[in-house]
């Protein structure tokens, strides 16, 4: 559902573009796709579509208050530099996110008693419990090892790294991985003959899978779903 909507706002985007572009040749419209602080909307649509496809992500969610923040710049005389409330808006949604961690947290129903992995964040290992973990990196780095049955996770990377390793892991069945990099990396090693697929929304970043492709027509698949902010995603 979220796929299809998804679609149709790239498509009615597309679509207003052209018509506005007809309507100056056709009826003298005065359509211009180039207004002051037309680059906001780099920012601000993949942001908002990847809201719509993937829920309230730090990286979308962030990316999409910084590009409406950045617009109105443009459009309202404020006394005081708004590029300085940018930091502030964002430890404050981070702090907001942590406070209400359990509500933005995404689940997917598995058997939960059969769920374990070990997380090395500077603070040692700890046991992690539920159907899909988060893990977050804000001006620091997480190392993440899986060695048990995994069912999914949530990467958080704001100036920062991460490393989630999968390579041990017997994976029976499709998982799926939201991740999210700004000004960030993230590494993620797969165990072999898994499928790869990628929905991500570039902003000057990107995902590069180096996986090969397995032969295997029952191989479990992962599934990643990705938003790249001057960031980006390995896949190994």
């Amino acid at each position: 559902m979220r796929k299809k909507l998804t679609n149709s706002l790239w498509g009615l985007f597309f679509i207003i573009v052209g018509v506005g572009f007809a309507g100056n040749v056709l009826f003298d419209w005065n359509f211009e796709l180039f207004f002051p602080g037309w680059w906001t909307l780099l920012i601000i649509v993949p942001c908002f579509i990847s809201m719509v496809q993937s829920g309230f992500g730090v990286g979308s969610t962030v990316g999409f208050i910084i590009g409406i923040m950045l617009l109105l710049s443009y459009y309202i005389n404020f006394d005081f530099n708004i590029m300085q409330l940018i930091i502030p808006a964002i430890l404050i949604y981070i702090g907001l996110r942590i406070l209400f961690q359990n509500t933005f947290r995404k689940t997917i129903n598995y058997d939960h008693n059969r769920y374990k992995d070990k997380a090395e964040d500077g603070a040692g290992f700890h046991q992690a419990s539920g159907s899909q973990s988060e893990y977050t990196a804000i001006f620091s780095s997480n190392k993440v090892r899986v060695d048990d049955t995994f069912y999914g996770a949530e990467l958080n990377a704001i100036f920062g790294a991460i490393v989630l390793d999968l390579r041990d892991v017997n994976l029976q069945h499709d998982v799926e991985i939201n991740a999210t990099a700004i000004f960030a990396g993230i590494d993620i090693f797969v165990p072999s003959n898994v499928r790869i697929k990628i929905n991500n929304v570039p902003i000057f970043g990107g995902v590069d899978n180096k996986v090969a492709d397995t032969t295997d027509p029952n191989a479990p698949t992962i599934y990643l779903n990705s938003t790249c902010m001057f960031g980006g995603i390995d896949i190994k």
